[in-house]
């Protein structure tokens, strides 16, 4: 699998970098500020998680502005800037409906987005992320004196290539891991942003707070967080479900902040993601046997027919071509053994299928 690198515009005129990788119907990461779309895709930390989200979706993510391959020279920072980098970046990419997930301050800026153009998003996956930070209001004031300590050690200790605060840094992101992964966030430090441009973005993520924007989200919502993530605190991942209506909360067990593939929380993760994207998630009965010849994909399809969608309502809530709808809804009659599509959303709807 090989990714492809673009660039687009944001509206005050600073240069967002994303990548595309995969096929399928499209699939939104938005990050935080560790990242870097060129170095990433090949990191020990998140090669796993790149290559299971383009497995069977065409997987966009970007590099916030200041830091990666974005501009890093930016004069604005703050989730208005990002939720418009986010935009952008959709509008680049041509996509009028799609899931998005936004994993630790990328999940307030998601969100955010979410609350904001219902229209566009189809799921919201929310993974170790938060709704306000370290410097906002009903914050315990040893919270608020940790944010300040560590964007001082930020502004003294960012991106050097020894000394303390390197290896205190990685080890909050991988707290049990192996060497190499300790030493790849260390390094990431140093090409992502520099100090000044890493203090900044730090003070910025713990003034952010998207709360009263909580209920506003429409969205279908996952919220996914690991128990022992030293970066977000559990309990933030907790009020952050409570605040969107029917949001459903994941626990997941584990310490670091990005899962890797022997932490016992990711293959919940992968599959709750799964059958979430795949509309399999909610409680409805078991379908009989002759449902299980269809595919995760043709059961989304499914779904949609059960709730009455034309086939092209299907194709632009799925982001996929008429053709291919059509020909998924072919495939679906066959190997149910219907002939019109009101005896398909009848034997769909007994199945339990449109429901939600």
């Amino acid at each position: 699998m090989r990714q492809m690198i673009n660039f687009c515009t944001s509206q005050d005129g600073v240069c967002i970098a994303y990548a595309t990788a995969g096929r399928g119907p499209p699939l939104m990461r938005v990050g935080g500020w560790m990242t870097h779309v060129e170095r990433d895709w090949d990191s020990p930390v998140w090669h796993h998680w790149l290559k299971e989200l383009a497995r069977e979706h065409t997987l966009a993510r970007f590099d916030m502005r200041g830091s990666g391959l974005s501009d890093h020279n930016v004069a604005e920072q703050g989730i208005e800037a990002w939720v418009r980098d986010l935009e952008s970046v959709a509008n680049s990419l041509g996509w009028r409906r799609f899931p998005l997930l936004g994993i630790c301050q990328g999940g307030a800026v998601a969100a955010a987005y979410a609350a904001r153009h219902p229209e566009r998003v189809s799921h919201l996956i929310l993974y170790n992320a938060y709704a306000h930070g370290g410097y906002t209001s009903d914050v315990p004031v040893y919270k608020t004196e940790e944010a300040q300590a560590l964007e001082t050690m930020i502004e003294v200790g960012w991106g050097r290539r020894h000394g303390a605060f390197r290896e205190v840094f990685a080890r909050l992101m991988s707290p049990l891991e192996s060497a190499d992964q300790v030493a790849w966030w260390a390094e990431l430090q140093r090409i992502t942003t520099e100090p000044e441009m890493a203090a900044r973005l730090w003070h910025a993520f713990h003034a952010l707070d998207i709360r009263p924007e909580l209920s506003q989200v429409q969205a279908q919502t996952l919220v996914a967080h690991v128990k022992g993530d030293q970066m977000v605190p559990f309990e933030l991942g907790r009020t952050l479900a409570a605040g969107i209506v029917g949001a459903r909360f994941l626990p997941l067990e584990g310490k670091n902040h990005i899962l890797q593939r022997d932490d016992p929380g990711w293959p919940i993760f992968v599959n709750e993601f799964r059958r979430f994207l795949t509309s399999q998630w909610h409680d409805r009965p078991e379908p009989p046997p002759d449902f299980e010849a269809l595919t995760d994909r043709e059961c989304a399809v499914l779904e949609e027919i059960a709730q009455g969608l034309s086939n092209l309502a299907i194709s632009e809530h799925l982001s996929i071509a008429p053709k291919t709808t059509r020909n998924y809804v072919s495939n679906i009659c066959s190997k149910l053994a219907v002939s019109s599509r009101a005896q398909l959303i009848v034997k769909a709807r007994e199945a339990g299928f449109g429901a939600h």
